[in-house]
């Protein structure tokens, strides 16, 4: 049980301190509610690049890294399709310095003609490098954008296009910081080394005079139910042939999103699991196959992705992995293989929130969700799921027509060959 208390301030500010004398550290962490979801279709990797241009320096701050390392800590930030997470570790006697550093961009980021470019080479050279250069790097700019056809997941969190973030004009990112990065649209957790009411008024010193912005309102489209396979075929210069199949599930707050989870690790979780015994080492089709869940706030995705061995054709390893979604549906899971199953992913929860760093992300990012109580109901909600559950979920997952399949040929290869 982790226990918090909770407080917002006037401005809007959602505030969550969890004391831990356990630890000689704590975790100041800022959560922003936008990501690559509330961006313009026009505009996008606006997140990201702000995930950059968040440490490039602020009125008081030119360098961010300086002070926090001085103060005997680390920093580090995330952006994804739902959020903008900043966090900084430190030890609980110097929490303050990343109070003020955090509230300082908040109120007076540097956002500059000098800064901007700085931070647009920055990330430009990493799409080049994650998106383009490397083998299956486009991946996600390909499978987004075959299985989501309205709602802004289509494109990956940085960006549609290089363009879009080349093209970005300083009132563009000047815009974008106002309506996104306010008060009363962050969640401020602190977690670790501290005194709860000493912290309290060091939050009030340094958030509560920031002014509340303007509301956020970001009307999202719903993606529509996806009526028939869909397929994209790719020559490109990768190592092995590869096969990658994306179903729509349900968003995280869906009361199936714990049973689709665990299907997911019926799967492929670990030397016991499904695909890992019939098909990696049952075979000799696959050298790497995987399934996980994109755990997105909106509906999102049941991946699963597979390398081929260079004896190996696209036909026959599909046919395989189809075979072992339709014995999911077909009969239902053995209760103490199901349990195993539990076993492992509530372990590995509780691990992660051994780390103060994870309790901070996961207390702010659960709020986020609507309630950061639910970090103490993940064990019941995945206790609850049943065979029954498990079955039902495979049946309404696992159909053709709402699955996305993007195919990797190695280049040379024709694209009439492996298929």
């Amino acid at each position: 049980m982790i226990t918090f208390e909770k407080f917002k301030l006037d401005n809007g500010l959602i505030v969550i301190l969890h004391e831990d004398e356990s630890t000689p550290l704590a975790t100041v962490n800022i959560l922003y509610k936008v990501g690559s979801r509330n961006e313009d279709p026009g505009k996008t990797g606006f997140a990201h690049l702000f995930e950059h241009l968040m440490f490039g320096g602020s009125k008081h701050v030119s360098d961010y890294d300086i002070p926090i390392q001085e103060s005997g800590g680390d920093n580090n930030a995330f952006t994804n399709n739902d959020i903008t997470n900043f966090y900084n570790v430190l030890p609980g006697e110097n929490l303050e310095t990343a109070l003020w550093l955090e509230a300082d961009r908040m109120l007076y980021l540097n956002i500059d003609q000098k800064a901007l470019d700085v931070q647009k080479k920055v990330v430009l050279e990493e799409f080049n490098e994650t998106s383009i250069n490397l083998p299956y790097g486009n991946l996600w700019h390909v499978l987004s954008d075959t299985a989501y056809k309205k709602h802004p997941y289509r494109w990956p969190t940085i960006g549609m296009k290089k363009e879009h973030i080349a093209n970005a004009g300083l009132e563009d990112v000047a815009d974008f910081f106002q309506e996104n990065y306010n008060p009363n649209n962050a969640i401020l957790v602190i977690t670790g080394r501290q005194d709860i009411e000493t912290t309290r008024n060091l939050v009030n010193k340094w958030f509560g005079e920031i002014p509340q912005g303007p509301e956020v309102v970001h009307n999202i489209s719903t993606e529509p139910d996806q009526q028939g396979l869909r397929k994209r075929l790719l020559s490109d210069d990768v190592p092995a042939d590869a096969i990658y199949m994306a179903f729509h599930m349900p968003g995280r707050l869906h009361k199936d999103f714990a049973a689709v989870d665990l299907l997911s690790d019926i799967l492929s979780g670990g030397r016991s699991s499904r695909f890992y015994k019939k098909l990696l080492k049952g075979t000799t089709v696959f050298s790497n196959i995987q399934a996980y869940v994109t755990g997105t706030m909106d509906p999102g995705l049941f991946v699963i992705e597979a390398k081929l061995m260079d004896n190996a054709t696209v036909d026959e390893a599909r046919v395989l992995i189809w075979n072992e979604l339709e014995l999911l549906i077909m009969e239902k899971e053995e209760e103490h293989e199901l349990q195993k199953v539990k076993n492992g992913l509530i372990s590995s929860i509780s691990f992660s929130e051994v780390s103060v760093i994870n309790k901070a992300i996961n207390l702010a990012y659960f709020e986020m969700l609507g309630d950061a109580s639910m970090i103490n109901r993940q064990e019941e909600e995945y206790n609850q799921v049943t065979t029954d559950d498990i079955q039902r979920v495979a049946k309404q997952i696992f159909r053709k027509e709402n699955c996305s399949e993007v195919i990797y040929l190695k280049k040379e290869e024709e694209l009439s060959l492996k298929v």
